[in-house]
Formats: structure tokens, C-alpha cells, sequence
């Protein structure tokens, strides 16, 4: 397998595949590197094709009617975005936004339907992608809806260390860092209420933040502050 095919094979939907069905599938994509903070595609923007990231970080997101940003999901090097092209989706509907400098993979969403007749495993896989976002599309819609901006935040944290942990001294680290704009956009709230309840949480020793750096000093009281299980985070916390 070339080298230059690396990135297909790093993505799990495509770890399965044989050398002739990447080869095939790198023929009717292209890869493109985007500047940090450049759109990717805009709501209403035609679609034909699903996306990879290579390496960076994208953000996808909505602009409420109000104006406000409603930050949906973080898509890491190795996850695709804009699979609902593949189902009948003819136009985009949120916005896709790099976080960092990126390299994303445009393929035609054409390979990706050949692919899914001809490997059941593809077509599970994507079944599964699709799924899995919307049901968690879904329990942050139900926590916007019906829980105060504490429980949100606490949630919200519990949910970023699932994907982002790292083993850190005073706890767990989150590896991503983000604003605190960008958590209220994430939950729905505001700067300054994040700020507030983050200062509890701290005030507390729950959490610590060094350096814009998120630090959970006790994961499973924060979980039984919500009635939440602890999340599986791949080592013993």
C-alpha cells in the first residue's frame, strides 16, 4: 500500500478495505489543507461528497434564527463529516469551520455507495456513525431543554472527557481546549454564566483550570452530581 494512502486506512469506516478498493476510493477524492478558522462548507452549500480529516480540527455548527452560535460536534483526524450526503442529503445544513491549520479528504459520496454494496461492513459502520451523532445530537438537545446551566456544564465536561482524556496528576485532563465562549455554544449558555459556574466547580475542587486547560480532579463526583455513571475513558481514573 503507498504511503500516500495512510489516511483511509486510519479511518475505521475504511480500516477493512484491500489495497484495490483504497486505490479506487484515493481516485475519486482529493485532499485539500485549509487555513486555520476557514469554512469548509455553509448551510444551503450542494453536496456530493463526505469528508475526512487528515490531520487538525473541525468544528460543525448552526446559527440559531437569534444569531447565536449553537456548536454541534468536534470532528478529530480520522472522522468524517458530511456523511448524510450519502443518504439523500442534497445540500448542507450546518457550518463546517477548521479549528487549526487542516488537511481534509473530499471523496465522492458515489465511492462511498459502491463501497457500501459491495462491503457490508462499510455500510454497518456508517449506520452506525449516523446513529451514534444523532443520539448524541439528541441528549444535548435534552439537556439544553430541561436541565439549569450547572448540570449542562457538568455534562458537558463528563462528555469531552469520554473522547479527550489524558492522564494528568491532579486528575484528568481534557487534551482539547476551549473557550469559555465556546463551552456556553456548546451548551447553549453564555460567557459569562460559564465563567461563574467554572468557579464553583473550582471553588468546590472539582475541577481545576491551568492554562485554558481543564483539569476534572474528581470525576465521579461530578457524574453523581447529575446522576450521570462515570464515563469510560480507557484508564482507571
Amino acid at each position: 500500500m503507498d504511503d500516500q494512502f495512510w489516511y483511509f486506512k486510519r479511518c475505521e469506516l475504511f480500516e477493512q478495505l484491500n489495497d484495490e478498493q483504497i486505490r479506487k476510493l484515493e481516485l475519486q477524492s482529493k485532499i485539500k489543507t485549509f487555513d486555520r478558522k476557514s469554512l469548509v462548507y455553509l448551510p444551503d452549500d450542494a453536496t456530493d461528497s463526505v469528508l475526512l480529516v487528515v490531520s487538525g480540527r473541525v468544528r460543525i455548527y448552526h446559527i440559531t434564527p437569534e444569531g447565536k452560535e449553537a456548536l454541534l460536534a468536534f470532528i478529530d483526524p480520522g472522522e468524517l463529516f458530511g456523511e448524510l450526503t450519502v443518504i439523500g442529503q442534497s445540500e448542507r445544513e450546518e457550518f463546517a469551520e477548521t479549528m487549526e491549520k487542516s488537511q481534509i479528504v473530499s471523496i465522492r459520496a458515489d465511492a462511498i455507495r459502491e463501497l457500501m454494496a459491495e462491503q457490508t461492513e462499510v455500510t454497518l459502520g456508517l449506520t452506525k456513525l449516523i446513529g451514534l451523532r444523532r443520539q448524541k445530537f439528541e441528549r444535548r438537545l435534552k439537556s439544553l431543554m430541561f436541565q439549569p446551566n450547572r448540570d449542562r456544564l457538568i455534562h458537558l465536561l463528563l462528555e469531552l472527557a469520554e473522547r479527550y482524556a489524558v492522564k494528568h496528576p491532579e486528575g484528568i485532563a481534557l487534551r482539547i481546549r476551549l473557550s469559555h465562549q465556546e463551552m456556553a455554544n456548546l451548551i447553549g449558555s453564555t460567557r459569562e454564566t460559564v465563567t461563574v459556574v467554572l468557579g464553583e466547580l473550582q471553588f468546590e475542587k472539582l475541577v481545576a483550570i491551568r492554562r485554558r486547560q481543564v483539569i476534572l480532579k474528581n470525576i465521579k463526583a461530578l457524574a453523581a452530581a447529575i446522576n450521570a455513571k462515570p464515563p469510560e475513558i480507557g484508564f482507571s481514573a
